[in-house]
Protein backbone atom coordinates (compact mmCIF):
# COMPACT_ATOMS: atom_id res chain seq x y z
CA UNK A 1 0.00 0.00 0.00
CA UNK A 2 1.54 3.54 -0.72
CA UNK A 3 1.75 6.26 1.62
CA UNK A 4 -1.03 7.86 -0.88
CA UNK A 5 -3.80 5.49 -0.31
CA UNK A 6 -3.30 5.48 3.01
CA UNK A 7 -3.12 9.23 4.01
CA UNK A 8 -6.74 9.01 1.30
CA UNK A 9 -8.00 6.70 3.90
CA UNK A 10 -6.89 8.49 7.20
CA UNK A 11 -8.82 11.86 5.00
CA UNK A 12 -11.78 9.69 4.73
CA UNK A 13 -12.30 9.27 8.19
CA UNK A 14 -14.19 11.64 10.70
CA UNK A 15 -12.87 13.76 13.36
CA UNK A 16 -13.48 12.08 17.20
CA UNK A 17 -16.34 13.62 18.61
CA UNK A 18 -15.88 16.31 21.80
CA UNK A 19 -17.69 18.82 23.44
CA UNK A 20 -18.13 21.78 22.18
CA UNK A 21 -17.01 24.61 25.42
CA UNK A 22 -20.08 26.24 27.14
CA UNK A 23 -18.97 29.12 28.40
CA UNK A 24 -20.28 30.26 31.59
CA UNK A 25 -23.48 33.22 31.17
CA UNK A 26 -22.76 36.78 31.56
CA UNK A 27 -25.65 37.07 34.06
CA UNK A 28 -23.87 34.19 36.31
CA UNK A 29 -20.72 35.85 36.46
CA UNK A 30 -22.21 39.23 37.18
CA UNK A 31 -23.84 37.41 40.18
CA UNK A 32 -20.28 36.15 41.34
CA UNK A 33 -18.60 39.28 40.94
CA UNK A 34 -21.45 40.88 43.36
CA UNK A 35 -21.19 38.67 45.56
CA UNK A 36 -17.91 38.70 45.64
CA UNK A 37 -17.51 42.30 46.03
CA UNK A 38 -20.20 42.54 48.51
CA UNK A 39 -18.13 40.04 50.49
CA UNK A 40 -14.94 42.28 50.95
CA UNK A 41 -17.33 45.53 51.64
CA UNK A 42 -18.67 43.32 54.45
CA UNK A 43 -15.70 42.34 56.17
CA UNK A 44 -14.12 45.73 55.76
CA UNK A 45 -17.32 47.54 56.91
CA UNK A 46 -18.35 45.17 59.88
CA UNK A 47 -16.98 45.43 63.28
CA UNK A 48 -14.65 42.98 64.51
CA UNK A 49 -12.71 43.86 67.08
CA UNK A 50 -15.09 41.85 69.09
CA UNK A 51 -14.19 38.41 70.51
CA UNK A 52 -17.10 36.15 68.38
CA UNK A 53 -16.95 33.64 71.56
CA UNK A 54 -19.13 35.92 73.11
CA UNK A 55 -21.76 36.85 70.99
CA UNK A 56 -22.82 40.38 70.82
CA UNK A 57 -21.64 40.95 74.34
CA UNK A 58 -25.87 41.33 75.46
CA UNK A 59 -26.08 40.88 79.44
CA UNK A 60 -28.46 38.00 79.63
CA UNK A 61 -31.12 38.54 83.12
CA UNK A 62 -30.76 35.27 85.72
CA UNK A 63 -33.93 33.28 85.44
CA UNK A 64 -35.70 32.72 88.38
CA UNK A 65 -38.65 30.52 88.55
CA UNK A 66 -41.33 32.27 90.95
CA UNK A 67 -41.86 30.44 94.32
CA UNK A 68 -43.82 27.49 93.60
CA UNK A 69 -43.50 27.94 89.96
CA UNK A 70 -41.82 24.01 89.66
CA UNK A 71 -43.69 21.89 86.74
CA UNK A 72 -43.95 18.51 87.97
CA UNK A 73 -45.62 18.23 84.41
CA UNK A 74 -42.49 19.25 82.67
CA UNK A 75 -40.29 17.61 84.40
CA UNK A 76 -41.83 14.55 83.74
CA UNK A 77 -42.51 15.00 80.06
CA UNK A 78 -38.61 15.73 79.92
CA UNK A 79 -37.09 12.53 81.93
CA UNK A 80 -39.73 9.89 82.36
CA UNK A 81 -42.06 10.15 78.97
CA UNK A 82 -39.44 8.39 76.48
CA UNK A 83 -39.88 5.20 78.88
CA UNK A 84 -43.50 5.74 80.36
CA UNK A 85 -45.21 7.66 77.51
CA UNK A 86 -46.77 11.19 78.01
CA UNK A 87 -49.92 9.59 79.16
CA UNK A 88 -48.33 7.55 81.60
CA UNK A 89 -49.63 4.32 80.46
CA UNK A 90 -45.80 2.87 79.59
CA UNK A 91 -45.04 0.38 77.30
CA UNK A 92 -46.52 -3.42 77.66
CA UNK A 93 -44.02 -5.49 78.74
CA UNK A 94 -41.19 -2.88 78.84
CA UNK A 95 -42.19 -0.19 80.72
CA UNK A 96 -44.95 -0.20 83.74
CA UNK A 97 -47.26 2.46 83.75
CA UNK A 98 -48.20 4.76 86.16
CA UNK A 99 -51.57 5.47 85.48
CA UNK A 100 -53.65 3.50 88.20
CA UNK A 101 -50.37 2.33 89.23
CA UNK A 102 -50.45 0.55 92.88
CA UNK A 103 -47.22 1.79 93.59
CA UNK A 104 -47.71 5.40 92.62
CA UNK A 105 -51.54 5.36 94.43
CA UNK A 106 -50.68 3.31 97.77
CA UNK A 107 -48.14 4.92 99.70
CA UNK A 108 -46.29 7.85 98.82
CA UNK A 109 -43.46 6.54 100.67
CA UNK A 110 -42.27 3.90 98.02
CA UNK A 111 -42.92 6.23 95.22
CA UNK A 112 -40.75 8.86 96.75
CA UNK A 113 -37.92 6.02 97.35
CA UNK A 114 -38.84 4.39 93.79
CA UNK A 115 -38.02 7.98 92.23
CA UNK A 116 -34.53 8.66 94.66
CA UNK A 117 -32.99 5.89 94.39
CA UNK A 118 -34.77 3.88 90.99
CA UNK A 119 -35.05 0.13 90.54
CA UNK A 120 -34.09 -2.88 89.65
CA UNK A 121 -35.48 -6.66 89.09
CA UNK A 122 -38.96 -8.09 88.69
CA UNK A 123 -41.63 -5.52 89.27
CA UNK A 124 -45.26 -6.35 89.35
CA UNK A 125 -47.27 -3.60 88.48
CA UNK A 126 -51.24 -4.16 88.18
CA UNK A 127 -50.70 -7.95 87.63
CA UNK A 128 -48.23 -7.62 85.08
CA UNK A 129 -44.75 -8.50 86.01
CA UNK A 130 -42.07 -5.95 83.87
CA UNK A 131 -38.13 -6.76 84.62
CA UNK A 132 -36.08 -3.58 83.65
CA UNK A 133 -34.23 -0.48 84.94
CA UNK A 134 -35.11 3.12 85.85
CA UNK A 135 -32.55 5.47 86.76
CA UNK A 136 -32.14 7.05 90.28
CA UNK A 137 -33.64 10.61 90.34
CA UNK A 138 -32.03 12.04 93.52
CA UNK A 139 -29.09 14.20 92.00
CA UNK A 140 -31.32 15.42 89.22
CA UNK A 141 -34.13 16.71 91.50
CA UNK A 142 -34.27 18.80 93.87
CA UNK A 143 -37.00 18.40 97.18
CA UNK A 144 -38.71 21.05 95.04
CA UNK A 145 -38.60 19.45 91.91
CA UNK A 146 -39.15 15.86 93.08
CA UNK A 147 -42.55 16.85 95.24
CA UNK A 148 -43.72 18.49 92.10
CA UNK A 149 -43.55 15.20 90.18
CA UNK A 150 -44.62 13.12 92.47
CA UNK A 151 -47.61 15.69 93.28
CA UNK A 152 -48.28 15.22 89.51
CA UNK A 153 -47.86 11.14 89.30
CA UNK A 154 -50.20 10.96 92.35
CA UNK A 155 -52.82 14.04 91.37
CA UNK A 156 -53.25 14.45 87.92
CA UNK A 157 -51.75 12.16 85.46
CA UNK A 158 -54.06 9.92 83.77
CA UNK A 159 -56.82 10.97 86.24
CA UNK A 160 -55.25 9.25 89.16
CA UNK A 161 -56.16 10.88 92.16
CA UNK A 162 -54.17 10.11 95.56
CA UNK A 163 -53.25 12.90 97.99
CA UNK A 164 -50.47 15.08 97.41
CA UNK A 165 -47.57 15.37 99.29
CA UNK A 166 -44.81 18.25 100.83
CA UNK A 167 -41.21 19.32 100.19
CA UNK A 168 -40.91 18.75 103.67
CA UNK A 169 -42.21 14.91 103.28
CA UNK A 170 -39.93 14.18 100.21
CA UNK A 171 -36.75 15.98 102.61
CA UNK A 172 -37.60 13.50 105.36
CA UNK A 173 -38.03 10.11 102.74
CA UNK A 174 -34.47 11.77 101.17
CA UNK A 175 -32.70 12.30 104.14
CA UNK A 176 -34.66 8.55 105.91
CA UNK A 177 -32.27 7.05 102.98
CA UNK A 178 -29.07 9.15 102.20
CA UNK A 179 -26.70 6.12 103.01
CA UNK A 180 -28.37 4.11 100.12
CA UNK A 181 -26.25 3.44 96.82
CA UNK A 182 -28.03 0.74 94.84
CA UNK A 183 -31.35 1.11 93.37
CA UNK A 184 -34.21 -0.60 94.89
CA UNK A 185 -34.52 -4.62 93.58
CA UNK A 186 -38.08 -4.65 92.46
CA UNK A 187 -41.29 -6.66 94.50
CA UNK A 188 -38.45 -7.87 96.90
CA UNK A 189 -37.27 -4.87 98.46
CA UNK A 190 -40.63 -2.62 97.61
CA UNK A 191 -43.01 -4.74 98.86
CA UNK A 192 -42.25 -4.91 102.38
CA UNK A 193 -42.68 -0.88 102.40
CA UNK A 194 -46.10 -1.09 100.97
CA UNK A 195 -47.06 -2.88 104.50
Amino acid sequence: MSDKRKYDAQLRENADPEENAAPIPWVVLLIIAGLFLWGIYYIFSSDLSHDSTVGDNRIVADFELPEGAVDGQQLFVAQCAACHQATGAGVPGVFPPLVGSEWVLRKPEVLVQIMLHGITGELTVKGNKYNGAMPEFREKFNDEEMTAVVNYLRTELGGNSADPVDVAFVKAEREKTADKTDPWNGDADLAPMEQ
